[in-house]
């Protein structure tokens, strides 16, 4: 009896029912399994998060210093440990000077504005009692309220966790003099494993083809190049965020110095090394700044308007001169995608290691899925 005349426990119907039903199924099961494996990867990244942020720490400072130490040893005909040792002279020189030259002023006005900010506070706190009492008056009664005190201590928790989770420092104070020396012996370890980081040549992502024979010819071949390009991208992107945020701290520092903002030195260095993470600079300076300029003596709206103007300006620096010099379109990501990467991935990891990776974590999936797209569903990428 033929193939087509056999009796079929199923009509057409049913078996289309039932095929497209298991196919949900399935990809219902692989969403699981993908999200249960993430999870678990999180839980561990958190976990050892004390071990894995000073290799990491290493490793994208290798990546920024490696290209120093091969000119050096080039130009200079040294051997690679030899270009390492000057290398770590020449930090330390400038180190030196810096601390000579910036630091006992920026230490200065560090401590000047932390001594300044119970004035600070008493200072806005009085000026929104003088001109909007009714704002006092309504804080007043939603706090006697028990679910608004309710929620307010919640929220004051979450942002201590927050804070612990991003910040190791403040983890470590918590836990003691024990926790304080863990967290000094991790910051110590950084330039040794930076020091064998930078001995090592580079090249090795081409090895780790050879190291998976049991894999075909084309997905060793994948994994090469998504290593090679998650490589590049943190590479580039840490060495141009770098090298943009020491500028962009520099021009605020003297923008904000030159309008006679409080501890416009400090302020402007700290927030240019904050726009290491993107828009993390930028949503600071702003809380920090405009408050300080409307209420220090001889601020107010002007003042206001003089900040707006060197932050506007070196915002239009950044974006129009140093981004595309520096970094171009290495990323090739929406400014929507970054900042949605970095809630994601800083929560995902705990912490600011996820936030810092966020941007090259990013753009390596965006590059899988361009990979994934021109090579196993045949469209352009």
């Amino acid at each position: 009896m033929s193939d087509e005349n056999a009796p079929s426990f199923f009509s057409a119907t049913q078996r289309r029912v039932i095929g497209g039903t298991l196919l949900l199924l399935s990809v219902g099961a692989a969403v699981a399994a993908i999200m249960l494996a993430f999870i678990v990867l999180s839980r561990l990244v958190g976990f050892f998060s004390g071990v894995l942020w000073p290799l990491a720490a290493a490793g994208v400072l290798a990546l920024i210093l490696r290209p120093v130490v091969t000119v050096l040893e080039k130009r200079l005909r040294l051997r690679r440990p030899a270009a390492v040792v000057l290398l770590y002279g020449i930090f330390l020189l400038l180190a030196t000077s810096a601390l000579i030259v910036v630091l006992p002023p920026a230490i200065d006005q560090l401590l000047d504005f932390v001594a300044y900010a119970p004035s600070l506070w008493a200072n806005g706190t009085g000026y929104v009692e003088q001109h909007y009492p009714q704002w006092i008056a309504l804080i007043q009664r939603g706090l006697v309220n028990p679910t608004v005190h309710e929620i307010a201590e919640g929220l004051v928790n979450e942002l201590k966790t927050m804070l612990s989770h991003a910040f190791p420092s403040l983890r470590a104070a918590g836990g003691g003099i024990l926790g304080l020396f863990t967290f000094g012996t991790h910051v110590a370890i950084v330039p040794v494993y930076l020091f064998f980081f930078l001995l090592a040549r580079g090249g090795s992502i081409q090895k780790i083809g050879h190291n998976l024979p049991f894999l075909s010819t084309g997905v060793r071949a994948d994994i090469v190049f998504l290593l090679r390009e998650f490589v590049a991208i943190v590479e580039s992107f840490f060495r141009g965020q770098l090298l943009i945020g020491l500028i962009m701290g520099v021009l605020l520092a003297a923008g904000f110095t030159l309008i006679g903002l409080k501890f416009g030195l400090i302020i402007g260095l700290i927030v240019g090394v904050f726009n290491i993470v993107p828009y993390l600079g930028t949503i600071v300076g702003l809380a920090v700044t405009l408050p300080l300029a409307f209420l220090q003596p001889e601020g107010g709206w002007r003042l206001v308007g003089l900040v707006l103007l060197v932050k506007i300006f070196v915002q239009a620096i950044e974006g129009w001169v140093l981004t595309p010099k520096i970094m171009g379109d290495r990323t090739g990501l929406h400014p929507i995608t970054i900042i949605v990467a970095i809630f994601f991935w800083g929560t995902a990891f705990n912490g600011v290691l996820g936030m810092l990776l966020a941007i090259p974590l990013t753009a390596f999936f965006v590059t899988a899925w361009r990979l994934a797209k021109r090579k196993y569903f045949n469209v352009p990428a």
